[in-house]
């Protein structure tokens, strides 16, 4: 997945969960953040980040902050933090065959019971349903997630049981946007009730992935398997 125009800016300060106010060619510019999660750990005052110009001219912020240097004593490790364009890195790895063969039909935006699923895979007599995670919390080289309280989250965890008890494959994708991660584990230090989900959603067969990605300022792609510590 590759963005058009990118821009390097210092960010200064978020007034509100959508939007921040960076420095920008020496101007102060407010931009759309494209993540609602508490990204505390990443935007500190100072921090180096990545605008994407937006397509539309008549808008009120014209950039996007997509990503992030986090720098720490021994690295700088560049985070994409763009919740939205997950499912399309997702879309690109599973049309790579990294799950299921090349010839599956994926098809997104599937609804099943209550929910619905960011994916819904054809592959012969193959049935499956995928939920997509984005993840940009990282401590020590440990990816986890969530970084904020998601019950809907849990909702979909519940969802992909019943998935599994009806016969379909069912399966949780964690999408680590950033390089250099050991293993991911949920952040259950955050919110317990998705971290108890998660495991019983293992238990009852639900296949639990994770998978890193490269990231450059314009561009994210999924690329090894990391390791799941539930």
């Amino acid at each position: 997945m590759r963005y058009k125009v990118i821009l390097p800016a210092t960010f200064l300060r978020r007034p509100n969960r959508f939007v921040a106010q960076v420095l920008l060619d020496g101007k102060e510019e407010t931009v759309h953040v494209k993540n609602t999660g508490r990204c505390r750990e990443l935007l500190r005052e100072g921090a180096t980040v990545y605008l994407a110009k937006a397509d539309n001219p008549e808008r009120k912020t014209k950039y996007d902050l997509i990503a992030v240097e986090k720098v720490s004593p021994d690295q700088t490790r560049l985070i994409n933090m763009d919740s939205q364009i997950v499912n399309d890195v997702a879309e690109e790895w599973l049309k790579r065959g990294s799950l299921f063969s090349p010839a599956a039909t994926v098809r997104r935006e599937v609804r099943y019971g209550t929910s619905r699923f960011d994916f819904y895979i054809e592959d012969g007599d193959r049935r499956a349903y995928l939920e997509v995670k984005g993840v940009t919390l990282e401590r020590d080289g440990i990816a986890s997630f969530p970084d904020a309280p998601t019950e809907r989250g849990v909702k979909h965890l519940r969802e992909l049981i019943a998935c599994k008890e009806a016969g379909l494959e069912a399966y949780v994708l964690f999408i680590v946007q950033m390089k250099g991660i050991r293993h991911l584990c949920p952040n259950d230090e955050t919110h317990p009730a998705f971290g108890a989900t998660l495991r019983a959603a293992a238990e009852a067969g639900v296949s639990i992935l994770a998978v890193d990605c490269i990231i450059t300022p314009d561009s994210v792609t999924a690329d090894q398997p990391i390791l799941v510590v539930l």
